[in-house]
């Protein structure tokens, strides 16, 4: 899009422009009005084609000499002055001059956050107060808890499969209601377990995000990056990796090197939870705290040691880092609610479909006998582990999608079927 500023001068220029604008019949590919100012100013190029293809150019050099004998100082100086005059009032409306007091404040907030000692402390509350207590508890928790058990297995799922009662078709009632239909299951899924984690999650990402805090992270995190061959700037990726790996992966092409990207992309596909499993497997674990720390030191093992291996078998050269960093400030309302909105939207329109697409791949396997062989296979692997036959099922679901096997993780977690070791083992 382009912006067409109105710029006025004084007196004299407005004058001479509107004396020299129409004697112009040429052709400059420019506004008469640009066209006029260079001439005014003297621009040896307009000057020259002026002379080639105007009819009275020699009429032209007077109204330009007439002008500059109004002034002591060359014409091009003065277009310059109210130029930067206006440039000035511009700024000035568009930034905003700390004090020296704040500025303080500001080192001394910097300071805080970038230093390990007490960095990686605020780091820690960010993630339990952001990630536990608000994506866990309350998205996870509370949300989930209203719109799984009250709105869809109270009201919208008893009503469904009251009215597929009426079909007479027992392949149609079974693709849409019952145990794995479109609405009973993909729907419910999609909206009841997913979205209201993805919600809280990106709605504390865009908090966090506002606040000038996530480039602080990655020069935080720079030091330890190094050793995975990654620099700080690989954490924005990551951090993105935990809301959606698809958007993670996508972000990574912001990194310098392919050696950088093809470690982070690996990463997120081995050792980075989407929001949707982080959020289903904190609610979970929320009632075994030495099961939840377990989980959460083995994923960060699983990090460390993939980053680390990765680094080791990958050629290339060690990643540089630079990095700007902004100013701290209170995050917006209305940014917070714009990038929530719109990362929402692009994450649900992918998401629906393809939680729709798996119930029909279920019903399809269900009708062909296809499904439950799948699950007798896999029923196997699970018994080595030590969890019941149903995790079978949850395990096929995450071949469809991440989020749409940590559902089905909920599903049976809820249902009782699993211990506090069997929980850490499924989480795992």
């Amino acid at each position: 899009m382009v912006c067409r500023v109105a710029l006025s001068y004084d007196e004299a220029v407005e004058n001479a422009l509107q004396r020299i604008i129409p004697c112009l019949k040429g052709r400059y590919h420019l506004s008469k009005r640009a066209v006029a100012l260079l001439l005014l100013q003297g621009d040896p190029e307009i000057t020259c084609l002026a002379e080639k293809q105007e009819e009275s150019p020699e009429e032209l050099k007077k109204i330009v000499a007439e002008t500059q004998a109004r002034y002591e100082r060359p014409l091009s100086y003065q277009v310059a002055l109210t130029r930067q005059k206006w440039a000035e009032e511009v700024a000035g409306r568009s930034f905003h001059i700390i004090s020296k007091k704040q500025q303080k404040q500001q080192e001394w907030l910097n300071r805080l956050l970038i230093t390990p000692w007490t960095g990686i402390p605020i780091l820690l509350l960010v993630l339990y107060f952001g990630l536990y207590k608000f994506v866990g508890q309350f998205g996870a928790g509370t949300l989930v808890g209203f719109l799984e058990e009250t709105v869809f297995e109270q009201h919208i799922n008893p009503w469904v499969n009251g009215f597929m009662a009426y079909i007479p078709w027992p392949a149609l009632r079974s693709l849409l209601a019952l145990d794995y239909g479109i609405i009973t299951l993909g729907v419910r899924y999609a909206i009841a377990l997913i979205l209201p984690i993805v919600s809280t999650f990106f709605l504390l990402f865009a908090l966090i995000e506002d606040s000038g805090y996530l480039p602080r992270l990655a020069l935080l995190a720079d030091r330890i990056f190094k050793p995975l061959g990654l620099s700080g700037r690989a954490v924005i990726p990551l951090v993105l990796g935990f809301g959606c790996d698809t958007m993670g992966t996508i972000v990574t092409r912001t990194l310098e090197t392919v050696r950088e990207r093809v470690i982070s992309t690996l990463l997120l596909a081995l050792a980075v939870p989407c929001s949707a499993q982080l959020g289903v497997i904190l609610a979970i674990l929320a009632g075994h705290p030495r099961g939840l720390l377990l989980w959460t030191a083995f994923v960060l093992l699983a990090f460390l040691l993939t980053g680390y291996l990765a680094a080791k078998i990958l050629p290339g050269e060690e990643p540089s880092f630079c990095i700007e960093l902004p100013p701290l400030r209170l995050p917006q309302l209305t940014n917070v609610l714009v990038k929530t909105w719109t990362r929402l939207q692009w994450y649900f329109l992918e998401v629906l479909p393809v939680f729709i697409l798996a119930s029909v791949l279920i019903w399809l396997g269900n009708l062909t006998g296809l499904f439950p062989l799948l699950i007798r296979c896999l029923s196997v692997p699970v018994h080595w582990l030590g969890l019941p036959a149903e995790a079978a099922q949850i395990f096929l679901f995450g071949f469809f999608r991440r989020d749409y096997g940590a559902a089905g993780l909920y599903d049976i977690s809820q249902a009782g079927l699993l211990s506090g070791v069997q929980l850490v083992t499924a989480a795992v």
